[in-house]
């Protein structure tokens, strides 16, 4: 397991018995004891001179504005208002690596990541406040099987004892209870990987296993919402995107996709073009368009909303993690290795580029149609839209 992506998404495999604990390896960021997730959720990231040089992960470009924010190892949190010259640490109440970013508005926006963190902002990224943990994801799920449990008892009880489909729904559903109340033993172990705020009030995030996290009030609450997801093996989602439209798309581990078309509130499972895991989802500009990206360059298209996709030649088979549209024609795509697709045709074909510095590069955010930031192993690049160097 050598690849960055691997690094960072690394876990056990026996699912149903052991949660993982998600971590890069001990040449970036090691991955703490259990015990530890404890501490890092209550220490504030360290600052640093040296946060926009060191493993960012994500980037978001602040709605409304020139703003930058970045995040990634340790909690680090930086933004630029000088499309992307020169950078500032944000104040963060953790130590946790941060996954990914989405901003609703210019003063508001969410970060999530290990531990189960959920973090919110209300001034543009500058200082960011805990809204959620792991601790309290394990609390939810275990409050929630429990509910369902007692109302399917309550069921059998109303059926005179005697019904099969709801005596095995009981079991299944206990099973699921056990599972859950291990996980909070062992602690928040398990990560965010994606979110997405359709609104100041709506938002998403998603993780390993399954997890599927929704609010409806800006953040204030936070409830587990996985069980609307036909994902029985519990598979990690690993990216979230709306497409013009109003159509939101999961996808992640071993190709699932799901599409909504009610802002969440129930989602169809989609055939999968390959087996492969999903690490980025990228809207484009006409309606219902979208790329869907993973292992070893796979790449997809689609046109109807993410319910059916087509095959893209990428012109790499490295590993392909987060995109960026600057909303007319180009399309940058980042991956391992130094790998930077590009198209300049809306995304009909993509060329391919790697970089001298063969480092993981995990996001990208178009600044201007000949400029591009670009964040990962490295920190922060100022490259052009294929990759290269400014």
């Amino acid at each position: 397991m050598n690849t960055l992506f691997q690094r960072l998404f690394k876990g056990s495999a026996r699912r149903k018995v052991m949660p993982a604990v998600f971590g890069i390896s001990a040449a970036v960021f090691s991955a703490p004891p259990v015990l530890a997730f404890e501490d890092v959720l209550e220490t504030p990231a360290l600052q640093s001179d040296m946060a926009a040089d060191y493993l960012l992960i994500d980037i978001e470009k602040v709605s409304g504005g020139n703003r930058l924010v970045a995040a990634g190892a340790r909690g680090h949190i930086v933004y630029s208002d000088d499309r992307g010259d020169t950078w500032s640490q944000s104040q963060v109440p953790v130590s946790v690596l941060l996954t990914a970013l989405d901003f609703a508005s210019g003063s508001k926006g969410w970060a999530v990541g290990h531990g189960g963190v959920i973090l919110h902002t209300n001034d543009g990224g500058v200082t960011w406040q805990k809204q959620f943990d792991g601790n309290e994801a394990n609390k939810s799920i275990i409050q929630q099987a429990q509910s369902y449990i007692a109302k399917l008892e309550f069921d059998l009880d109303s059926a005179g004892g005697d019904d099969e489909d709801l005596e095995y729904a009981i079991e299944d559903a206990q099973y699921a209870l056990e599972d859950a109340e291990l996980d909070a033993e062992i602690g928040a172990a398990k990560p965010f990987l994606d979110v997405l705020f359709l609104n100041e009030q709506k938002g998403f995030a998603v993780g390993a296993y399954g997890f599927l996290f929704v609010t409806e009030d800006g953040g204030k609450t936070w409830l587990n919402q996985g069980n609307r997801l036909d994902n029985l093996d519990r598979f990690h989602l690993n990216t979230i995107a709306q497409l013009e439209g109003g159509n939101i798309v999961i996808g992640g581990e071993a190709g699932v996709l799901f599409v909504s078309q009610d802002e969440g509130d129930t989602w169809e499972s989609v055939d999968s073009p390959y087996s492969g895991s999903f690490f980025g989802l990228l809207a484009l500009s006409d309606q219902g368009a979208a790329l869907a990206f993973g292992l070893r360059g796979n790449l997809f298209r689609s046109n109807d909303g993410g319910f059916s996709w087509d095959d893209l030649d990428s012109g790499t088979e490295t590993t392909l993690i987060s995109g960026a549209f600057d909303g007319d024609r180009n399309i940058s795509i980042a991956g391992n290795s130094g790998a930077v697709v590009s198209s300049d045709d809306g995304g009909e074909t993509f060329s391919a580029y790697a970089r001298e510095d063969r480092l993981g590069h995990t996001a990208l955010e178009f600044i201007t149609r000949q400029r591009v930031v670009l964040v990962g192993e490295s920190g922060v690049e100022l490259v052009s839209p294929a990759g290269k160097n400014l």
